[in-house]
């Protein structure tokens, strides 16, 4: 009974959403990849707002029932019975007496399972497709039969677009540049390889009195640049957003200056890699919504980049990955070898990154494991030391939001 009632929501939600667009007539952006989406999602809103009114989906809303709420209102959770009868009851309304829309929309396309992107294009077709990274082993490519087949279904979004619309491609993703071959629509890439037409140069983790504060890097497009600050951003991920959504902004007439100005307002969504301040003196990087092998890796790299007297990872499991999970999670463990002073791991599979990074250097003194968030929490707290930096990164559902909560500032 209950699966029946979650269809005929869906199938309802699915219907209303599809009447919303075709009322209200708004220009609708998708974003999808295996990571990066919802930064670059923030990161387009921030410049598109400076000139149109935009609504851009809550948090991950990027599947079957998220998307329909982004398209039907201002919701920024779910919740019980009533909460989607209301839902359903004010978007009734709002088609039948009308009322304020926006005029663009800002979407995040999921595909966690084949057919996924189908499903949300048949509900909401854009006009401009965005792919941000693929990557070599996807994250959610247990469900599928290879990172091809996440590549292909990723592929929709572009192959879906209008000939008069835009696709915004990761220039430096090989597989996300072979997607230029898809579609019918305009082409712009974006990234720091010397072909692509929106270019990142320059660019510079920027440390102030010896603490982390943000991003300066260039952007290159037709011949001219200009300089882009981002506070409180840290690592390529957040310039290839703010690249995204340069793309994008040129795409509706803005020029680079203005775009520059538009990203002071641009804000690094939680735990996606904010630095918060840590008990005992320490700074943290919390990136603890989710990861990947190719987020896993961005991050470490962005940690090399910055000095501190200790800098430890407290690094769980990737999730979703299926028969690549010991060789992406030995391959974090030797990278993690070489970057940190101290290393714990939360979860099973993320044993293999501790075993890893001890083969790889790594003292086993300083290595720590735990099968739970919750065991570690504690003993976390108590290794830390003035003047440290942390990384704290895994699966979502490996909970290290709250090791992050133990040992922040209050």
């Amino acid at each position: 009974m209950k699966n029946f009632l979650r269809r005929q929501l869906k199938n309802f939600l699915r219907l209303l959403a599809r009447w919303m667009i075709r009322k209200y007539q708004p220009s609708v952006i998708g974003i999808t990849g295996t990571v990066g989406k919802t930064s670059t999602k923030e990161a387009i809103a921030a410049v598109l707002k400076s000139i149109r009114k935009v609504r851009s989906s809550s948090g991950n809303f990027n599947n079957e029932f998220g998307l329909p709420l982004t398209v039907l209102g201002e919701w920024e959770k779910t919740g019980g019975l009533f909460f989607w009868l209301k839902v359903i009851f004010s978007s009734i309304l709002k088609l039948i007496f009308g009322g304020k829309y926006p005029e663009i929309l800002v979407l995040e396309y999921g595909a966690d399972r084949p057919g996924d992107l189908k499903y949300l294009l048949d509900l909401a077709r854009p006009q401009i497709g965005v792919v941000t990274a693929v990557g070599d082993i996807p994250v959610h490519v247990e469900f599928y039969s290879g990172p091809d087949a996440v590549a292909k279904e990723k592929a929709r979004l572009v192959e879906a677009l209008p000939a008069i619309g835009f696709a915004v491609l990761n220039y430096d993703d090989e597989t996300v540049y072979d997607m230029r071959d898809k579609t019918r629509a305009h082409v712009i890439t974006y990234g720091f390889g010397n072909g692509a037409e929106v270019r990142i140069t320059n660019f510079e983790n920027r440390v102030e009195d010896g603490k982390p504060v943000g991003l300066s890097f260039k952007l290159e497009y037709g011949g001219s640049f200009v300089p882009v600050r981002l506070n409180s951003a840290f690592g390529k991920a957040q310039a290839y957003a703010a690249a995204a959504a340069a793309a994008v902004g040129f795409s509706f007439g803005m020029n680079l200056v203005r775009i520059s100005e538009a990203l002071n307002y641009y804000q690094v969504p939680p735990r996606r890699g904010r630095l918060v301040a840590g008990e005992k003196g320490t700074l943290i990087f919390d990136d603890t919504y989710n990861a990947s092998p190719l987020s896993m890796h961005a991050a470490i790299d962005t940690m090399k980049e910055f000095k501190a007297s200790r800098k430890v990872a407290v690094l769980g499991d990737m999730l979703e990955i299926g028969k690549y999970a010991i060789e992406a999670h030995e391959e974090i463990g030797r990278l993690a070898a070489k970057v940190f002073d101290i290393l714990v791991t939360v979860g099973p599979r993320a044993k293999f990154i501790a075993d890893a990074a001890n083969k790889s250097g790594l003292s086993k003194k300083n290595i720590f494991t735990f099968d739970f968030a919750d065991q570690a929490k504690d003993p976390v707290e108590d290794l830390i030391k003035k003047g440290d930096l942390i990384l704290i990164k895994a699966s979502r559902a490996i909970g290290l939001d709250k090791i992050v909560e133990e040992i922040r500032q209050l």
